[in-house]
């Protein structure tokens, strides 16, 4: 939002919010329903092809926003450091706006301007007025306009609210008041107009011109420079017909420099040209892939998830994990897509990367979903994928690569210590995260509490909570006689008698759950029972009067940058302790791997995790 907020800052169809979309419904059914029903020589196919084309411009944009995302995660030839936070993001969700208002005014202006109906798909005479016409008067004059909106009046009642954004994103460019949409559609409806009234309009000038406007827009604001030098070597005038990345850029961090819209030709007449552009376009296109100090290794879950990645939807992305209906009717698009990824995409590539303190963090995705690390003939080659990450993390000079959120860590490669035992030389230190996230589940435990109930799967979690609770007098309660016996086995502490068989469900009020429990279990515990998962996954929810706890994770500290995603189901700004645990240990410069059954002191790692600014989460009670 602007400063001051003037008239008409806000969409007409912000009331309506996710159902915005029905303002098109009206010419949408329309124009299919005209294109059915008339014979084939009365069709306008130009009136038919309004709404793909506006979905396409969705398209074109959300490549866009994936591919600037990943690439800025990698960091070669970034421009500016700063990182994005949550806030940006949700003042740059509704980006698609001014596409639902263009096409409106498509749809008016086919139904009331003569010349536009039955236009031919090419007309030579038409795309290069066009040309022309944007190259003269829409450049010439949206260069004063700029300027005018960096009027102190102006700036403060709308420029400033696209101004927000200093580290920019390509749908940071479509992201003002409306008014400004108002004036910027007039801007660029003069070679559309122009063409429609002299007849030499066609689908391929106003595709062709909405086209370009797209890619330059997105262009500008991606963040990383991708025009080679060797282009204005060849032509060099090209650098007033042209702009870069880094140029418009520039704007963004200084303000009062580079207004010109696509060509910077009058910023050189007018003397507005930043005098460090040549350094940072330079500088940028030199700057190498980053190498990080701290892997957080990852996986997809189901096949809608890779909306919900950061490199997906950011309005998703920003927000828990959570199932969408319209998702529902993507499933075609989206098997497509997964297949893609999860087939064709063979090795773990760089998703997101954070800064905290001196670290550089990065989060590394394995193509894979979570039901494969359950198939045993599988095994093989995602042990090799994620061999493939060490091996690479440790070319890099990585320091510590986390391995916690591999789903069925100990069945597919002992938690690590596979790794280790082939790689007996790696410098780089594997953490599983075994020990915070022990830590986490025990302070998640209401103070008071005398007896726990234990269900899920054994695994090396388990075996450690088991062990500290008993430790600590309070009795951990087991229904089936076979999983207390094991659990006896691996218990060192001497208070053995505190772990007990029990199967009065119903007499316990904190239930510590993992991955394996069976949901009709969930349905005999008491009302108010409390549900506190050790595991990667959160249980199904099939209460309403009971309460349940996030599965075992941290609130991360506000020194932690570009954190503007959230890590699967957890809410904003909450990392899983697995992730934690590797920050911690690269912070701590434990010389240890945390693998196989190896787990560190769990005292020592809870209190580390503070001392750096970790905070754990309130209990739902």
């Amino acid at each position: 939002m602007a400063t001051k907020p003037g008239i008409l800052t806000d969409w007409p169809w912000q009331p309506l919010g996710s159902f915005k979309y029905v303002v098109l419904a009206p010419w949408a059914v329309h124009s299919a329903y005209s294109f059915m029903v008339k014979g084939e020589n009365e069709r306008d196919i130009g009136y038919f092809l309004i709404l793909p084309f506006l979905l396409l411009r969705m398209l074109h944009n959300q490549i866009w926003i994936s591919l600037s995302r990943y690439r800025t995660a990698k960091g070669n030839n970034r421009i500016v450091d700063k990182g994005i936070e949550f806030e940006q993001v949700d003042r740059e969700r509704n980006w698609d706006d001014q596409i639902l208002f263009n096409g409106i005014l498509f749809y008016v202006g086919y139904l009331s301007l003569p010349g536009s109906h039955n236009l031919p798909f090419w007309r030579s005479d038409g795309v290069v007025m066009a040309c022309l016409l944007h190259a003269g008067p829409v450049e010439f004059l949206y260069y004063w306009l700029h300027r005018a909106l960096h009027h102190h009046y102006l700036y403060s009642r709308y420029h400033s609210h696209h101004h927000s954004s200093i580290v920019t994103e390509p749908i940071t460019s479509v992201i003002h008041p409306f008014a400004e949409h108002i004036a910027y559609f007039i801007l660029f409806a003069i070679p559309l107009l122009t063409t429609m009234l002299t007849g030499t309009a066609s689908i391929a000038s106003f595709v062709g011109y909405v086209t370009y406007i797209d890619f330059m827009n997105n262009l500008g604001h991606c963040n990383y420079e991708l025009i080679p030098k060797w282009v204005f070597s060849i032509f060099p005038p090209l650098k007033y017909f042209m702009y870069t990345p880094s140029f418009h850029s520039l704007h963004h961090t200084q303000f009062r420099t580079n207004y010109s819209l696509f060509m910077p030709i009058y910023d050189h007449v007018y003397g507005t040209t930043d005098k460090s552009l040549d350094a940072l376009y330079e500088a940028s296109l030199k700057r190498p892939e980053e190498s990080p100090d701290v892997v957080h290794l990852t996986h997809l879950t189901t096949p809608e998830s890779i909306y919900h990645l950061r490199l997906g939807f950011a309005s998703l992305a920003s927000r828990p994990h959570m199932s969408k209906w319209y998702l529902w009717l993507m499933w075609p698009v989206t098997l497509l897509w997964s297949l893609i990824l999860s087939w064709n995409y063979g090795r773990a590539f760089v998703l997101e990367n954070t800064t905290f303190q001196k670290l550089k963090l990065q989060s590394w995705l394995i193509p894979r979903y979570n039901i494969l690390y359950m198939l045993k003939w599988r095994r093989e080659s995602l042990n090799s994928l994620i061999e493939e990450a060490i091996v690479d993390a440790e070319q890099r000079g990585v320091k510590v690569l986390s391995l916690g959120l591999l789903n069925q860590g100990e069945e597919l490669n002992k938690n690590g210590e596979l790794y280790i035992q082939k790689y007996p030389q790696l410098r780089i230190k594997l953490v599983d995260g075994s020990s915070l996230a022990v830590a986490v589940v025990l302070n998640s435990i209401p103070k008071g509490t005398t007896q726990v109930f234990l269900r899920g799967n054994l695994t090396k979690v388990a075996y450690s909570i088991a062990n500290a609770l008993c430790e600590r007098g309070i009795q951990v309660a087991i229904p089936y006689k076979d999983e207390h016996e094991k659990l006896q086995s691996r218990l060192t502490t001497n208070s053995k008698n505190n772990l007990i068989i029990s199967s009065s469900y119903a007499d316990e009020k904190t239930w510590l759950v993992g991955d394996g429990w069976k949901e009709e279990e969930q349905l005999k515990a008491s009302k108010g029972t409390l549900f506190i998962p050790f595991s990667q996954f959160p249980p199904k929810k099939m209460r309403k009067d009971c309460f349940f706890y996030t599965t075992p994770a941290m609130i991360a500290p506000t020194s932690l940058t570009n954190m503007h995603s959230c890590e699967n189901w957890l809410p904003r700004k909450v990392m899983s302790a697995w992730r934690v645990a590797g920050i911690v240990h690269a912070l701590e410069g434990w010389n240890v791997n945390e693998c196989g059954n190896t787990l560190l002191n769990i005292e020592d790692v809870w209190q580390a995790s503070l001392r750096h600014g970790f905070r754990s989460l309130p209990v739902p009670i």
